[in-house]
């Protein structure tokens, strides 16, 4: 046997699809506004995971250009028919409205890295759909959402068969199941004579949790399971919370395993705060005598350390990871471009080439990485030549457009004169300017002078909810400004939906005529297990 320790993916890595190919699990999960689109994961044993792809293509037209923070791809759904595998996701374009404006598609593949078929709209009832695969017929599923005043966002599940060449609907929708707690994720599989319907419930904050229902039918009616599967509500003081959202597996030793979503809190002193976003975890599963699912060590509370199947050999990373711009490097509403990111002119540098500031949705040079530990620490040398304050380059702490701290490179008046929107060509100064941004607006925490001729390391420490910056001078680290508030880079800061997670990265802007551009080297971030 082998432990794995929980999360098993870890650092935004939400909404997890669990899927059994032979000897290899996949796990595709949510990515939001975020490139690469749709990340998957496989494993030998459940315990050890590796990068093995993406769903490129999924948004039509390559681009999630606009979106809103949060938006974009949700909850995408894996499956396997036993000749290709299928992806069912929902791009969502509005964010905290009841209509959501948002468009289901399906794409397939023989090979989790592709090529993935061009996605194919079909019926979009709600989010969070899923297909399920039964004597060679297609349905899917999907949460049901009532837009109109006083209706129910959350309005049950329903169920619709797919023509499998066309994919359009074949006869009625089903509805399932509706539940007077939010019902949405639905996952369903066939075991002992059952149909079992698998829901998250609860929304997916800390009140997050997994029940089932079961029918004899496909189409129902669904009875409710008159207790959770899984869930962290009832204990605040779990070290994994927010656990739900999940979908069983069946190894091929006749063992059951779920994956599902969890958080690591943080006690920040204004509330428990998860700063790395929503992960992946697995739980062992068994039938009980009356043949519902159950979690292995009893009630329904996660456990970090779960025992699985030893692996039948060892896991390799995929070569088509080693890409200099590939993972771990994500990117956001577009994938990386030349004219913008190019890691070949000047070998052994990225150089960027700015564009829109670090809020906009549609063009930003911006290339980071998820942080998978509350205790993180990332670098970068940057060359670059500012010549008026619309132009900036550096190290950026990002969870959205309302939560970042960054430490750029720039251009700022003379020392005696006041900020007045000059942009002097020739005049003014280089120096590093560091800025928070929250739902408040952004603030300069700190400005500090530089050589203009030099290439400058820049750094941050991230030790909890405290950020502090630094760069180099003579081989020294010189803290930039006080320590700042990390704990506001989160899903649970504020008062509006937040689903990514942070990321540490380096970034361009030049917002008069894009001209402007930076070289970047040795970007490291390390994160250290607590």
């Amino acid at each position: 046997m082998t432990v794995l320790h929980n999360p098993v993916i870890r650092g935004f890595a939400p909404d997890p699809s669990l899927v059994r190919v032979g000897d290899w699990y996949y796990v595709a999960t949510s990515s939001f506004e975020w490139f690469p689109t749709i990340p998957i994961h496989r494993s030998r044993d459940l315990a050890h995971w590796v990068y093995a792809g993406h769903v490129q293509g999924a948004p039509p037209g390559g681009t999630l250009a606009g979106v809103p923070d949060s938006g974009g791809i949700w909850a995408p759904s894996l499956s396997w028919d036993g000749e290709r595998f299928w992806v069912v996701y929902t791009v969502v374009r509005s964010v905290g409205t009841p209509y959501f404006d948002q468009d289901t598609y399906v794409t397939t593949a023989t090979d989790v890295a592709g090529p993935w078929t061009p996605p194919h709209r079909v019926a979009s009832h709600g989010f969070d759909p899923a297909l399920f695969h039964e004597e060679g017929r297609l349905w899917l599923l999907n949460l049901q959402n009532d837009h109109r005043p006083g209706g129910a966002r959350f309005a049950g599940i329903v169920l619709t068969e797919l023509d499998r060449d066309t994919l359009a609907p074949r006869g009625v929708t089903h509805l399932l199941l509706q539940h007077e707690r939010l019902v949405e994720g639905p996952k369903l599989l066939a075991h002992g004579g059952w149909y079992h319907l698998v829901v998250a419930e609860g929304g997916t904050g800390f009140e997050h949790g997994v029940r089932t229902a079961r029918s004899r039918t496909l189409t129902g009616p669904y009875a409710l399971d008159d207790r959770p599967l899984l869930t962290s509500r009832d204990d605040p003081q779990l070290p994994l919370q927010k656990a739900g959202h999940a979908e069983l597996v069946e190894t091929p030793d006749g063992e059951w395993f779920l994956s599902h979503l969890t958080a690591r809190p943080l006690d920040t002193g204004n509330g428990l705060r998860c700063t790395l976003g929503r992960e992946t975890a697995i739980q062992a599963v068994t039938w009980d005598t009356e043949g519902r699912p159950r979690l292995r060590q009893g009630g329904w509370h996660p456990a970090v350390e779960v025992e699985v199947p030893a692996s039948p050999c060892e896991v390799a990373q995929p070569a088509d990871t080693q890409e200099v711009l590939g993972w771990p490097w994500s990117t956001l509403r577009e994938p990386p471009d030349p004219s913008w990111a190019d890691p070949v002119s000047r070998p052994g540098w990225i150089r960027l080439r700015g564009r829109h500031g670090p809020e906009s949705r549609w063009a930003q040079s911006l290339l980071a990485q998820r942080l998978t530990e509350h205790r993180s620490t990332a670098q970068v040398t940057v060359q670059a030549a500012p010549s008026t304050f619309t132009q900036a380059a550096g190290l950026i702490v990002r969870y959205d457009a309302e939560a970042y701290l960054s430490l750029d490179l720039t251009w700022a008046e003379p020392a005696a004169e006041p900020q007045r929107g000059q942009q002097w060509r020739g005049a003014g100064r280089t120096v590093l300017s560091l800025v928070e941004r929250d739902e408040k607006g952004a603030r300069q925490a700190a400005v500090v002078d530089v050589d203009a001729n030099a290439p400058v390391t820049l750094g941050v420490t991230v030790a909890g909810a405290e950020a502090r910056f630094w760069y180099v001078r003579d081989g020294i680290r010189v803290p930039v400004g006080p320590a700042l508030d990390a704990g506001r880079l989160s899903d649970d800061h504020g008062d509006r939906l937040r689903f990514t997670g942070t990321l540490a990265g380096i970034h361009v802007r030049d917002l008069v005529d894009a001209s402007f551009t930076a070289d970047f080297r040795d970007f490291r971030l390390t994160c250290v297990p607590a």
